[in-house]
């Protein structure tokens, strides 16, 4: 039996959801599923807006008839030609041998690449700003080509301001029955499959998203329809605010995540201090992450996220830790910028984790690295302490305006002296000074005037001695 969804008078939701699906493009885990959006107009020409996966085509065909009820198919619009999209353009071919295909040149090609029925007589072919009216309705083509392949368009209905986005603003997650979003909690439930969706498949392309938002930012949009996820018809700006940020790898929050490689723990307990330090110093929303554990898409996703990022990695075969150096090279794949890293680096007889990750971060454009570093062999020592209080104190100053301040006057105060009565022990403490007798906390003893004397045995200055 068919399952639709009405959007307007002659608008269909005709898609379908993957539940069974492991790995989306056989790589990025997907727990809660993907669906395949699908839009039927059923106006004087019938218009279908791209098709769906294989996997779904039975239940998308099925849908397809119902809305038709006997109609012929008039019109396929392929926007995207990656095959989650296009799928079952071939059956389409089939049963309605009178369909013509609105693509672009570059589409065209690409048909050519993975069907064998005659595209020539049937393409009727677009470029920017093309038009085609379908009765009541005007359909506009706005290219939008690496968003995210060479070929893609966008559809705009300057008739009910719907775009017809392709991959751009959707999501990992399948449709529940609530195909809009403004009818679940996005914020709760899936801002972080928004985030590592555009990250993993769009992420690279910032330069070529911007093209598409000025392109789009000329048009009175209500409503946007993607080829992954819900549909947007309410508080579109929350949307395109995200999509702004993370096309400028403009980090969402000034926060610190953590990734390490670690084989015995003891690259993992140096990184569990460090957090606990940076808490210390007021930082919020610190993540750690096992990277022999969480799949790369998630902390590509965190990256992107956050503005500071420490990378941990014990040394392995000589080089960085295999599943660390996996993760750097996702991150630099998918050219991460306007971020802050910091390193800490292990090996027990020839520490290099440290250097080779610092080769893999500097070929990213618009970075700063750290120079506070921290080497373990083996383990962290005690005597370490202050080498990663010094690394806290880089990274708190880096992500908190306001610690600079405070970390140079915790310096100034740890740089002061402390001098001994070595006739009755009274201790002059530069920092805390002797304000019962008129000293303000902070004064030198250099400052200090020559007739000063000891509170307790009135003896001078000359019989102090430095503790």
């Amino acid at each position: 039996m068919e399952y639709v969804k009405q959007i307007s008078d002659d608008l269909y939701w005709v898609g379908a959801s993957d539940r069974r699906l492991a790995l989306f493009e056989n790589v990025y885990p997907i727990p809660r599923g993907v669906s395949y959006n699908s839009y039927l107009l059923m106006d004087e020409k019938t218009v279908l807006l791209d098709t769906v996966d294989k996997t779904v085509s039975r239940q998308f065909l099925e849908n397809i008839r119902a809305v038709l009820n006997g109609r012929a198919l008039d019109y396929l619009v392929v926007n995207h030609m990656e095959p989650d999209h296009c799928a079952v353009m071939d059956e389409l071919v089939l049963n309605y041998p009178q369909l013509k295909i609105i693509c672009n040149a570059k589409t065209m090609a690409m048909i050519k690449q993975f069907y064998d029925f005659d595209i020539d007589s049937r393409a009727v072919l677009v470029k920017e700003m093309d038009t085609f009216n379908s009765g009541r309705h005007t359909l506009s083509f706005i290219m939008a080509p690496m968003v995210h392949w060479p070929e893609v368009m966008v559809t705009w209905d300057c008739t009910d301001g719907i775009l017809f986005s392709a991959d751009a603003f959707g999501t990992f997650g399948a449709i529940s029955g609530n195909l809009y979003a403004d009818e679940v909690d996005v914020e709760k439930d899936w801002a972080d499959d928004y985030r590592r969706y555009y990250t993993n498949i769009v992420g690279k392309y910032g330069v070529q998203v911007q093209a598409l938002l000025k392109k789009a930012a000329a048009l009175d949009i209500r409503t946007i329809c993607p080829l992954h996820g819900l549909i947007w018809r309410e508080n579109i700006s929350w949307l395109m605010d995200k999509y702004q940020a993370w096309s400028t790898y403009t980090p969402e929050e000034k926060s610190v995540t953590m990734f390490y490689g670690s084989i015995y723990g003891n690259t993992e307990n140096a990184v569990d201090i460090l957090a606990g330090k940076l808490a210390d110093r007021g930082i919020r929303n610190i993540t750690v992450y096992d990277t022999s554990k969480t799949d790369p898409s998630y902390l590509v996703s965190e990256a992107f996220r956050c503005s500071h990022i420490v990378f941990a990695s014990s040394t392995y075969n000589g080089g960085i830790f295999s599943t660390m150096e996996n993760l750097l090279h996702e991150i630099a794949a998918h050219n991460l910028q306007n971020r802050t890293f910091a390193v800490i680096q292990n090996g027990s007889w020839g520490p290099a984790s440290g250097r080779l990750m610092k080769d893999i971060l500097s070929g990213l454009k618009n970075n700063t690295i750290l120079d506070e570093e921290l080497t373990l062999k083996s383990a962290l020592k005690p005597e370490q302490e202050i080498t990663m209080d010094q690394l806290a104190d880089a990274i708190a100053a880096s992500v908190l305006p306001e610690f600079q301040t405070k970390s140079n006057n915790e310096k100034e105060i740890s740089a002061m002296k402390k001098y001994v009565c070595q006739v009755c022990g009274y201790v002059y403490d530069e920092a805390e000074g002797d304000p019962e007798h008129g000293i303000a906390p902070g004064t030198k003893w250099e400052d200090l005037p020559d007739d000063y004397e000891c509170p307790l045995c009135f003896v001078g200055k000359d019989q102090f001695e430095e503790a």
